[in-house]
């Protein structure tokens, strides 16, 4: 079996190998929504395919809608090329259950994808005219929180944001570059209401979209290259609206053990594409069963009826609770702790870690201990079933092939929320006592300890891509082991705000972090000794 339209004529043979096909008329699916888009995407990554454009093709099986979602991607063009055409736009869902089951489902929700990444211009305008088309309701984004950076930690707006500033609307080069550029038409056309959907795992990603958005909006109209009405017209959320969003699903690459299964099934389609910007793809998508997404319910234009679906639709404050349960407390700081130090310990899977007895120790001591008593119970959601969930059945899913090593990425931009907010509240509370933290500061020494590159073993490792890796690194370049530390020698890192989310050195855990670093620095096997201390 081949993943592509002609060969769904043929169901039998799919049905054979237990995979779910689409049950409408994809070709008219196609048809509507050209003819009046809805929805569209950018960022063509496994998370959109595995989870939006999933809830859509659910949505519209049970008949309680009639388009499908248009994708582009403006970074990394070659998942378009390589991933979407030669496929017909189709995908292939495996979602991995942690009873050993596999539902793999074939999605058809996606129909047109664009390569926008100045390689095709003929995509790039055709990307300009659905964003201007009067029909657009939403338009969503999984593009990672780096791709709403416009300014550097120092505040300066980034070379490629400054060279969009300049260049204006018809050159405009950059993923939020051009999305500014379809909202400049949008308004010069007909001024018709939109809502712009981060759906990126970061907090207040709607905010940070919409500032990305007036940044290069506001150069362009300082440097007269638009009609300064366009920024009232953004400004106004009854025409513009930035919802924030909290979501959850992990997607990992495509995994190897997955693509014997399919391929033992009948499924011809399983090599894994990496391109040329280090992304990994495939026609296959493997993911967890679990999802959640809380959208804020902001939309001028009007919505796809998505709660039908699945997704949750609330009010501002109540997402905000969910992200930070999520990201603060129940599942990000619990998959960063694992990452280092896994890492560390010479762990190549997260289930592997659940496996570690004093790793799963770690982790539900922080969620349970450290975490939860400044957790903020947003309503829709249990925290404590929440948490129980990611401890107990997600985490230690052995079908799940994600790793340490992937997670581990950009670090650095997640220590100051996934463990800075937590330290924060023990701060402001009067009946909490910052100085009694012990998994987080053993946390955070752990990272100092990662940035060595040397595992326990002592052995060399590559450490994960990290924007700020090169900068750590070089602050921490005296760390050698057998060699202990003093706080003062940490003090450059450890009052880097931008890092852990505050000066950690001027708290009671800079005393701490030190303890543990230098445990840590002892020799080889210091960290698991370290750890079966903190434990003890």
């Amino acid at each position: 079996m081949k993943l592509n339209a002609s060969a769904l004529d043929h169901p039998e043979c799919w049905q054979q190998g237990g995979f779910s096909l689409p049950g409408y008329d994809i070709q008219a699916l196609k048809d509507k929504t050209r003819q009046a888009p809805a929805w569209l995407h950018l960022g063509a990554g496994n998370i959109f395919r595995a989870f939006p454009a999933a809830d859509l093709q659910r949505l519209i099986q049970q008949g309680e809608y009639d388009k499908g979602v248009i994708v582009a991607e403006c970074f990394d063009g070659e998942i378009i090329d390589k991933a979407y055409l030669p496929f017909d736009c189709l995908s292939l869902l495996c979602v991995l259950k942690s009873d050993g089951t596999v539902d793999k489902q074939v999605i058809a929700s996606v129909t047109e994808a664009l390569r926008c990444d100045g390689k095709n211009p003929a995509h790039d305008e055709r990307l300009m005219d659905i964003l201007a088309a009067p029909s657009l309701q939403m338009v969503s984004l999984t593009i990672t929180e780096k791709g709403y950076a416009v300014k550097n930690a120092q505040g300066d707006i980034l070379p490629f944001i400054e060279a969009d500033r300049k260049a204006g609307p018809t050159k405009a080069a950059s993923t939020m570059g051009k999305l500014t550029a379809g909202l400049y038409r949008r308004f010069r056309k007909n001024a018709a209401p939109l809502s712009l959907v981060s759906m990126d795992n970061c907090s207040g990603n709607g905010d940070k979209l919409k500032e990305a958005v007036l940044c290069i909006a506001m150069g362009w109209a300082q440097n007269d290259l638009v009609d300064g009405a366009f920024l009232t017209y953004l400004m106004d959320g009854s025409k513009v609206a930035f919802p924030i969003s909290m979501i959850d699903k992990i997607t990992p690459r495509p995994d190897a053990n997955v693509a014997k299964m399919l391929k033992d099934s009948g499924f011809e389609d399983v090599e894994t594409i990496i391109t040329e910007k280090n992304t990994y793809t495939a026609a296959f998508v493997n993911a967890e069963e679990t999802e959640y997404l809380v959208v804020e319910d902001k939309f001028p234009a009007g919505r796809p009826p998505l709660e039908k679906a699945g997704i949750y639709f609330t009010d501002r404050e109540t997402v905000d609770k969910t992200e930070k349960m999520k990201v603060c407390t129940c599942l990000n700081p619990l998959h960063t702790a694992l990452a280092i130090l896994g890492c560390l310990l010479g762990h190549t899977s997260i289930c592997g870690e659940m496996a570690d007895e004093e790793l799963n120790k770690l982790v539900h001591r922080l969620a349970y201990q450290e975490a939860m008593p400044v957790v903020v119970n947003p309503g829709i959601l249990s925290p404590e079933k929440f948490a129980g969930e990611v401890l107990e059945k997600r985490l230690p899913n052995p079908f799940m092939p994600d790793t340490p090593q992937r997670i581990a990425t950009d670090t650095s931009q997640k220590l100051p929320i996934r463990f800075g907010e937590t330290m924060k509240m023990y701060q402001a509370r009067e009946d909490l006592n910052l100085a009694d933290l012990q998994v987080i500061p053993f946390v955070l020494a752990a990272w100092l300890r990662y940035l060595m590159a040397i595992d326990d073993t002592l052995t060399p490792f590559p450490p994960s891509s990290d924007p700020l890796l090169s900068q750590a690194q070089e602050m921490t370049a005296f760390l050698q082991i057998g060699q202990r530390v003093d706080k003062e020698q940490l003090q450059p890192i450890l009052s880097r705000s931008d890092i852990f989310g505050l000066n950690v050195y001027e708290t009671p855990l800079a005393d701490t972090i030190t303890h543990w670093l230098n445990n840590m620095l002892q020799g080889k096997g210091a960290i698991r000794n370290a750890l079966k201390e903190l434990l003890a």
